[in-house]
């Protein structure tokens, strides 16, 4: 296993997606964000069941930025309980890997 992990930000929508994408990595606390619009969601809230439009937020970070990482992308999230899940990364492009560390913890 490497030290990166890929988080995982569902969001109201691309604008508030490119919001939080720009500001974390502008902290240093991830390396990349990349934002995909058009998701779709499907889920249980306040005993109703949601079908969403919404947009996705995918963050490359290195686990000793993840704790702040997740704090940070709660405060500036416009929902009550924003999903902000953690993957490891288990193997991948060590040129990658090495720069995200570099990006957010070598600095």
């Amino acid at each position: 296993m490497t030290d990166v992990f890929l988080v995982y930000v569902t969001t109201s929508n691309e604008e508030e997606a490119a919001r939080i994408g720009r500001q974390v990595v502008e902290e240093r606390l991830a390396a990349c964000a990349n934002v995909v619009p058009g998701v779709r969601s499907f889920y249980h809230w306040e005993g109703r069941l949601v079908e969403d439009g919404e947009a996705l937020l995918l963050l490359k970070a290195h686990r000793e930025r993840l704790d702040d990482l997740i704090a940070r992308v709660k405060a500036l999230h416009s929902y009550t309980v924003p999903a902000v899940n953690a993957v490891p990364i288990e193997r991948g492009n060590p040129d990658y890997l090495r720069w995200v560390a570099e990006e957010t913890v070598g600095r």
